[in-house]
């Protein structure tokens, strides 16, 4: 993205969209196409129009309680997970297997995750310049970095077992990849440099020539889902987290949830100006493209980087509060892809469901890694200060 400061104009629209389908405040000028136990260390403008873009993001929620860690204590050591570790070698693909809890229960480091958190506690929100606006969120702008067969969540350790990723962000993730990698390579294709997180989804191919359509921008937005920041904690760095069902396998026809839809500046129709023959993908019109957005749970368990399903360790909260199961209130991560596509006939498929040829099966993967001072700073003055920033801080 050439310009550093300003946001890309699609990704303004399909932010604006979020905010819509989730009830988060937001003001909008121009007309748009899309018009705790254990580690818990937690502390206690005008609306726009309403729009049928609500239905490109796919309604989360989470039951108010979710299944207890088989096996794991409060009592969990204070040293590292195995799979926190940095694996050995120079680089990536020679990187060692790392190893993976045998329950899937990944435990948070309780000494780092106090130390971020009475970092978090110190700071003081920094002064506000005027203009800035009150949309409680910071952002990471990332372009494509590399595809691979790889899932380091899923299946860690087990180079060419998932279906083909797009990966964004950091540029040496692969199957072996654990936490401390992130930090020991941290070349990325995000803004800022301080965020050294991993993001990927299933690659898009075209249908009929079978080629893949990598994305022009993926802009990953940190932000509060709630009326206020009460309570508002930081990410804690490893955290893994998957938004979507790979396994879903449904028709996506015009109207429907967790589809692709189309996204421009002006009047126009988010569900295309036509369908693919299948139905399932939006031909756009005029200068939109192809887009796709999801949301990821904004509360944690306050004790693990992850769990055997890979969602149970978090949910999503209800309202102005979390569940007591997951009474950490963390940044909300939503996606906001863009494709420098506008569909055709023939329509596209996800690697995820090559078969099925529908978007139901789109989904995302987030491991957390950032700066730790950079993340402390931008969820106080951002999240918990309720203002708007782009990858630099305020937005002006």
């Amino acid at each position: 993205m050439s310009d550093e400061s300003a946001p890309p104009p699609r990704h303004r629209v399909s932010g604006w969209l979020t905010r819509q389908r989730l009830g988060v405040a937001a003001g909008a000028a121009a007309l748009l196409l899309i018009a705790a136990g254990g580690v818990y260390l937690g502390t206690g403008t005008p609306q726009p129009e309403p729009s049928n873009a609500a239905n490109a993001l796919e309604n989360q929620s989470s039951p108010a309680g979710q299944p207890a860690p088989p096996g794991v204590a409060a009592s969990t050591p204070a040293a590292p997970s195995a799979s926190t570790t940095p694996s050995t070698g120079a680089t990536p693909s020679t990187a060692a297997a790392p190893r993976v809890p045998a329950t899937g229960w990944v435990p948070v480091d309780r000494a780092a995750w106090k130390a971020q958190a009475d970092a978090y506690r110190a700071l003081t929100i920094d002064p506000v310049p005027s203009g800035v606006g009150n949309l409680p969120e910071f952002r990471a702008d990332c372009q494509y970095s590399h595809r691979l067969p790889d899932d380091p969540i899923v299946a860690p350790g087990l180079p060419g077992a998932s279906h083909m990723h797009s990966f964004v962000g950091n540029k040496a993730v692969d199957a072996n990849t654990v936490a401390g990698d992130l930090t020991k390579f941290t070349a990325t294709s995000c803004k800022p440099a301080q965020d050294h997180s991993a993001y990927w989804v299933p690659t898009l191919y075209d249908n009929a020539t079978g080629k893949p359509v990598e994305t022009t921008g993926f802009r990953v937005y940190y932000r509060s889902l709630a009326k206020n920041s009460t309570g508002q904690m930081p990410m804690p760095n490893g955290l893994r987290m998957i938004s979507g069902d790979a396994k879903k396998k449904k028709p996506t026809p015009r109207g429907a949830t967790g589809q692709f839809y189309c996204a421009f500046y002006g009047p126009g129709d988010l569900d295309g100006i036509a369908r693919s023959t299948n139905g399932n993908w939006p031909i756009c019109g005029g200068d939109a493209t192809l887009h796709f957005m999801m949301q990821f749970p904004d509360c944690w368990d306050g004790k693990h980087l992850d769990s055997p399903n890979h969602k149970d360790h978090v949910a999503y909260g209800s309202g102005n509060s979390c569940p007591r199961s997951h009474p950490v209130r963390i940044p909300a991560i939503t996606f906001d892809i863009q494709y420098p596509a506008k569909g055709t006939p023939a329509g596209y498929y996800l690697s995820s469901d090559k078969e099925g040829k529908s978007a139901s099966s789109m989904h995302g993967d987030a491991f957390v890694m950032w700066d730790v001072d950079t993340m402390n700073k931008r969820t106080r003055n951002c999240v918990q200060g309720r203002r708007t920033c782009d990858n630099y801080g305020y937005q002006r």
